[in-house]
């Protein structure tokens, strides 16, 4: 094989291989090219000549019930697979304090907003974890047993180099004739206070918002991104229900989210709604086209596929595209972790800070455990 696609979908016992095994994955221009296209999206932030937009087109689907019923010699292809297509290199050299780094950004990011320019962007930030990694398939299996109602990805290409994904975040999904994106922005760690992190998931999705103190700041920031999925959703439909928001879970932290369920008459124009959406202001910000300017000339580590998305795009399977959130990207010789925050006026330096470490512990655990 020449590249792959491994996934799970939220609260789903089966997974997804997607092989393609002869040619390139092919090279799509824009997210409006997407339009009649099918496949499995791997989509970066911004699309440039490092970082394309790529689309696999799979000689072999293959659905597997359990990891007992996959083969051993497919593993291992799967695990070579991902190790030949690792590439990239650290930017970190041993001697770059992170912190300091975060807080520059923060710092230039954060004088935006209190000058009135933005009325929100999202800050990411990288880490990394040295060693090689052997066993994707293995840390694919982690993450899919770790996070049971999360999206969990698994992809390698040439292009795009080896990626693990584990994201609680829809960007546009369908059931029949019927679509759906959620408004997901607010973030709080959990603590023993709330429950515990074993609870069993029936009891942490009776979670309701009246439940837990959001401060105004993550209410305001899930509005501002709920209004924007609103107003992006009028272009194509006319029958639009919100639902929401509510607290939900996703691992260690918990979000407040809006869900969007919608129709619309053409599944030909996707790549035009995805153009519309994508980035939304959870991984991006308000206005979105300055700030997807200022994010890509001042941020200090390139995003690469981190806040993208991925997924089978109108597949056997249908239409599940993830916004690209807790993110490892695999080079020789260590890891890079990815996660980021959304900034408003009153933001707070050390808490955004603590917040992108609570996510980063998303991944790290799976690692490092």
């Amino acid at each position: 094989m020449t590249s792959f696609a491994l996934f799970r979908l939220p609260r789903e016992e089966k997974f997804t291989l997607m092989v393609q095994k002869e040619g390139e994955t092919e090279n799509v221009l824009s997210f409006n090219e997407l339009n009649g296209k099918s496949g499995f999206v791997i989509a970066p932030f911004d699309i440039t000549d490092k970082t394309p937009l790529l689309l696999i087109h799979p000689d072999e689907t293959s659905v597997y019930a359990s990891f007992t019923d996959i083969d051993e010699q497919l593993v291992n292809e799967i695990n070579e697979c991902s190790r030949d297509n690792r590439h990239g290199k650290s930017e970190y050299h041993g001697s770059v304090d992170e912190r300091s780094r975060y807080g520059i950004d923060f710092r230039n990011f954060h004088s935006q907003l209190s000058e009135g320019l933005f009325r929100k962007i999202v800050l990411a930030r990288q880490t990394e974890v040295i060693g090689e990694t052997d066993a994707p398939f293995q840390l694919f299996r982690k993450a899919c047993e770790s996070y049971p109602r999360m999206y969990i990805s698994l992809f390698s290409t040439p292009k795009s180099g080896t990626w693990l994904i584990a994201t609680p975040e829809i960007l546009l999904e369908n059931s029949a004739d019927t679509w759906r994106t959620i408004a997901l922005a607010g973030t709080m760690k959990l603590d023993g206070k709330m429950m515990s992190f074993d609870m069993p998931a029936a009891a942490s999705n009776n979670l309701r918002s009246a439940d837990i103190l959001w401060s105004e700041k993550n209410i305001q920031e899930q509005r501002f991104v709920a209004t924007y999925i609103m107003e992006c959703l009028e272009h194509f439909s006319d029958d639009i229900q919100e639902i929401g928001p509510k607290t939900t879970r996703a691992a260690n932290l918990i979000h407040l989210r809006s869900d969007f369920v919608f129709s619309m008459a053409e599944s030909g124009i996707l790549g035009d709604l995805i153009a519309t959406l994508h980035p939304t202001p959870a991984v991006c910000g308000l206005p979105k086209n300055g700030t997807k300017e200022f994010i890509i000339h001042n941020e200090s580590p390139s995003r690469c596929y981190y806040s993208g998305f991925s997924g089978p795009l109108l597949s056997e399977m249908g239409t599940h595209l993830f916004v690209s959130l807790r993110c490892m990207q695999m080079i020789e010789g260590s890891s890079i972790l990815y996660a980021g925050g959304g900034l408003l006026a009153d933001s707070c330096e050390q808490q955004e800070w603590e917040e992108t470490e609570a996510k980063l512990e998303t991944i790290r655990k799976i690692i490092e455990n």
